[in-house]
């Protein structure tokens, strides 16, 4: 969450991504065609009440436009209660939302989204993302969207096919990879770009924690209910932690390419110690090996397990040295013959974030983080078809797939694909025997 509150003023310092299309101030005003005469306030909805989304929606209304909260949407009332307390306590005087502008239940996204604001912020689990997002670019709504942003190739490809209708309504859109936002990313980076560790021949990335929350199953559930409270653990919904969470690491390691994607990964995986019927179907860890088109390396690790090392961290191997970035640390670059370079986090990404994507908004310019970050999310897709198959996978074949893992109706008696045996345990990928999902 933000180390401010939203009395606070600070000028962002990210560069905007910029992206070809109508005018931004013009979409900004079809935007506000029914606001009061008068007004220049942004007026925001909030999509998915959990704490990235009630840490987005504080780190909105923190920024130095004049941003109000008028509408906030989740598929559960306990959620959304305790975000909006936790967001008045930290913004007081930014928020008007009124309980018939609280929406509830699978579709609120949709009311919230034909509420009269000018940008949402979708945080719900990622498997909601496609859907919600093509909503709001039909609507002409700007967006922030967290990251991943889908958790299949189908997802992907939706989301894509949305972005490419946003640029022709110059609607901006803007991503959670707040690392791209934060001073140690971009100094370091810049220089690895500019060749002072020479050509690259390895990364190694890495996102090793002891794991996340569990919700217990509650008397009266659906399964439907139980798997969107744990969205966590099924991989229609997060994509497992290697998508969910890693991602962050593995779009530094696309970043430090260029924005290239790898044309291929093989890997491995499995459950060791999270393995209750309190855990779903995703794994623990997960093992994989990139490959780019110029035969650069990246070696990706990532693990859910109490008591071992933990690490949040991007390394790169040069031909004259190395860089190492901490997520929440300092990055060092090592250089041979020169004293280690170093730059410290600097403010926090989260922040940063929005208040490069409302500066731009009040500027009237171009702004979309959408097509590099839809290409992180396919590579960590890529990496989980590998991992959980075994098998080597290709660019192409991932991206190409048409396996769908939402359920086919999305309501609280409808059946997920995925459904526990008699013994309460979820069933698993198997390597060698899962086929590329």
């Amino acid at each position: 969450m933000s180390d401010r509150v939203c009395a606070t003023t600070r000028q962002g310092s990210g560069a905007a991504w910029a992206v070809g299309g109508a005018g931004v101030s013009a979409a900004l005003s079809v935007a506000r065609g029914a606001h009061a005469a008068g007004s220049d306030a942004v007026r925001i909805a909030l999509i998915g009440c959990g704490g990235r989304g009630t840490g987005a929606a504080i780190n909105a209304l923190s920024t130095k436009a004049n941003v109000r909260l008028v509408a906030m949407a989740d598929a559960f009332r306990d959620r959304l209660d305790n975000s909006l307390k936790a967001i008045l306590a930290q913004c007081p005087g930014k928020v008007d939302v009124p309980e018939d502008r609280k929406f509830v239940d699978l579709d609120g996204f949709e009311k919230a989204i034909r509420s009269d604001c000018d940008l949402v912020l979708l945080c719900t689990p990622p498997g909601f993302r496609p859907r919600q997002f093509e909503a709001a670019v039909q609507a002409g709504k700007h967006v922030f969207m967290e990251k991943p942003l889908a958790t299949d190739a189908p997802g992907l490809r939706r989301i894509l096919a949305a972005n490419a209708e946003a640029k022709k309504k110059g609607l901006l859109v803007a991503t959670g990879h707040h690392l791209r936002h934060e001073t140690k990313h971009k100094e370091a980076i810049q220089r690895i770009h500019e060749g002072l560790i020479g050509p690259i021949q390895f990364m190694r990335i890495y996102f090793n924690s002891s794991g996340v929350w569990v919700q217990p199953r509650r008397p009266g559930q659906t399964e439907m209910q139980y798997q969107v409270r744990n969205w966590y653990y099924f991989t229609w919904l997060s994509g497992d932690h290697l998508v969910e969470q890693h991602v962050h690491d593995i779009d530094v390691a696309n970043w430090i390419m260029k924005d290239q994607h790898p044309i291929r990964a093989q890997g491995m995986g499995g459950r060791q110690v999270r393995v209750g019927k309190d855990y779903g179907e995703i794994f623990d860890h997960h093992s994989v090996e990139f490959e780019y088109a110029d035969g650069t390396r990246l070696f990706s690790v990532c693990r859910h397990m109490p008591g071992c090392w933990e690490s949040f961290s991007e390394h790169a191997h040069g031909t004259l040295g190395y860089a190492e970035i901490q997520g929440h640390g300092r990055a060092v670059l090592h250089v041979r013959g020169r004293e280690p370079m170093r730059w410290e986090r600097g403010p926090d990404g989260h922040q940063v974030e929005m208040d490069d994507l409302f500066a731009a908004l009040l500027a009237g310019k171009p702004y979309n983080e959408c097509d590099w970050a839809a290409q992180s999310t396919m590579t960590a897709i890529l990496g989980r078809m590998a991992s959980y198959s075994g098998q080597q996978v290709t660019w192409d074949e991932a991206i190409g797939s048409n396996v769908d893992l939402a359920p086919d109706r999305l309501a609280w008696d409808a059946q997920p694909k995925v459904l526990p045996g008699p013994d309460g345990l979820y069933p698993c990928a198997m390597p060698g025997v899962t086929k590329p999902r």
